[in-house]
């Protein structure tokens, strides 16, 4: 009963990204809401994850709240009008697993770069250290 609730809420949150993501594309969505989405529709659809899946608990913290969360406030942002006509498409479509290479590669930069700069300081306590 309950894991056949989550799944639906699951299949939904999957519709609205979609829709959120033709939501962006719209000419009527105001800039404001078309920079959030581009935040969460760009996550959602990454294949990469700001936390990684491997990391016990942490890992699918952000698939099961940030995610959502962020749908909620991205649905709030979009006129109503707007939102309608986009779950339609979105329903008629039933393309709903893009990835965005592009959000991939800039959270593989940002990774690389926190990398960089965490090498950097065991570098200079090392030579603090000698």
């Amino acid at each position: 009963m309950i894991l056949k609730k989550l799944r639906a809420k699951a299949k939904n949150i999957k519709n609205d990204l979609y829709a959120l993501y033709l939501a962006y594309k719209h000419p009527d969505t105001p800039w404001y809401a078309k920079l959030f989405l581009m935040i969460i529709v760009g996550y959602a659809f990454s294949p990469i994850d700001v936390i990684p899946d491997f990391i016990p608990i942490l890992g699918y913290l952000d698939d099961v709240i940030l995610i959502p969360f962020g749908v909620k406030i991205a649905i709030k942002l979009i006129p109503k009008k707007v939102l309608a006509e986009c779950r339609a498409r979105a329903k008629q479509e039933k393309n709903i697993h893009r990835k965005n290479w592009v959000a991939g590669i800039i959270i593989i930069a940002v990774w690389i770069f926190v990398l960089f700069i965490c090498i950097l300081w065991i570098i200079d306590l090392i030579e603090k250290g000698t």
